[in-house]
């Protein structure tokens, strides 16, 4: 119990990715879909953030003189998120823009009502 206490962000995480997976899993509604793989990816971002902090060290922006190399916090993660973060949009927006067409066509968002529509 002790160290679900210390790594808290890291449980709350989990915990957050596990809501987002039940929401895709759990609904048929597409729009319902796209929100739980929101979920999935904040989960993602705040877990890597949170296991590339290190309590102590400074961010990697040089003000005034240089310090040794291992006074800075790696920036290679948070760079990777900021990368995952604009993938995450631009796959939010295209799922949404195809959802947007789909139910133009079938006039329904519900995967079920789709796929019976598509078999008739």
């Amino acid at each position: 119990m002790e160290r679900l206490a210390v790594n808290y962000v890291e449980a709350c995480s989990v915990i957050l990715f596990g809501v987002g997976f039940m929401t895709l899993l759990m609904h048929n509604n597409m729009i319902k879909k796209i929100i739980g793989l929101n979920i999935m990816d904040t989960a993602i971002f705040l877990f890597f953030i949170a296991k590339g902090y290190i309590d102590g060290k400074k961010a990697p922006i040089v003000v005034g003189g240089l310090e040794g190399a291992g006074s800075y916090i790696n920036p290679v993660p948070t760079a990777l998120m900021l990368t995952g973060i604009v993938v995450a949009v631009s796959m939010t927006a295209l799922g949404l823009a195809l959802i947007i067409k789909l139910h133009e066509k079938y006039n329904t968002v519900e995967m079920d009502e789709i796929m019976r529509m598509r078999e008739v």
